[in-house]
C-alpha cells in the first residue's frame, strides 16, 4: 500500500519497534494526525483471549469523560410511556415495530447506537440479521436494554462507548479526536484501558493485552507500552 506524503512525513516521528508509554504516544498520534478534517483518534487493542469461547468473550461500555467528539445518533424502540420518555430525554429517533419495514427494505441507517426497553426485544429481534453484523444490536451488557432509556441516551450523550472483541480477538475504539487536547486524550484512552483491565476474563491463561495501538484515521499507529497497565 502506498502512502502519501504526509504520511510518510508522520511516519518518521515514530520510532518503528518502539513502545511508548501514554502521554508520549498521545503526543505523537496528535503530532502525526496532519490530515485536513478532524481525524479520530482510535485505539487498537489486540487480547490473548479467544473469543470463541463464550467465557472469554469481552464486552461492555465506558464513558469516556470527554466524550468522543462525535454527535451519536440515537435510535430507541420504546411503546407509549416509555417512547416520550426517550423523545423527552433527547434520543434522535423513536419507534417499534414501524421501524422494522424502514430498515429491513429501506436499508435505513441514519442511527449509530440503538437502545431499546426489554418488552422490545422480540421485536428488535426481528433485525437481527442487519444489525448484527453492523454491532448496533442492543445488548444488556452494554447498557442499550434498559427501562431506564433516560439514563441511556443520557450517558451515550456524554460519551459512552462500546467495546467488544472483533473475530480476531481485538478491540477498536475511538478516544476523541484530533483536536482534542493531549490531557483529554490521555484521559479518555486511560479510562478505557482501566475498563478493559477490569474486563479481563478469569479463564483467560496468558498474556491478556498483547498489543496496544493508538493511531488517527490517517496516520500511522503508534505502539502503546502495555505492561504499565
Amino acid at each position: 500500500m502506498k502512502h502519501g506524503k504526509k504520511y510518510q512525513e508522520a511516519a518518521k516521528l515514530i520510532e518503528r519497534g518502539n513502545l511508548y508509554d501514554t502521554n508520549e504516544a498521545v503526543t505523537l498520534v496528535k503530532k502525526s494526525a496532519v490530515a485536513k478534517f478532524d481525524e479520530t483518534i482510535e485505539a487498537h487493542i489486540r487480547t490473548g483471549c479467544d473469543g470463541r469461547h463464550a467465557d472469554q468473550q469481552i464486552r461492555g461500555a465506558v464513558v469516556l469523560p470527554h466524550g468522543t467528539g462525535k454527535k451519536t445518533r440515537i435510535l430507541v424502540f420504546a411503546k407509549d410511556a416509555k417512547a416520550e420518555e426517550a423523545k423527552a430525554a433527547g434520543a434522535d429517533y423513536v419507534g417499534a415495530e414501524d421501524l422494522i419495514p424502514k430498515i429491513q427494505n429501506e436499508n435505513w441507517f441514519e442511527f449509530d447506537v440503538v437502545v431499546a426497553t426489554p418488552d422490545m426485544m422480540g421485536v428488535v429481534g426481528r433485525l437481527g440479521r442487519v444489525l448484527g453484523p453492523k454491532g448496533l444490536m442492543p445488548n444488556p451488557k452494554a447498557g442499550t436494554v434498559t427501562m431506564d432509556v433516560t439514563k441511556a441516551i443520557n450517558e451515550i450523550k456524554a460519551g459512552k462507548i462500546e467495546y467488544r472483541l472483533d473475530k480476531t480477538n481485538i478491540i477498536h475504539v475511538p478516544v476523541g479526536k484530533a483536536s482534542f487536547t493531549e490531557e483529554q486524550l490521555a484521559d479518555n484512552f486511560q479510562t478505557l484501558i482501566d475498563a478493559i483491565m477490569k474486563a479481563k476474563p478469569a479463564t483467560l491463561k496468558g498474556q491478556y493485552l498483547k498489543s496496544v495501538t493508538l493511531t488517527s484515521t490517517m496516520g500511522p499507529g503508534v505502539k502503546v507500552n502495555s505492561a504499565k497497565f
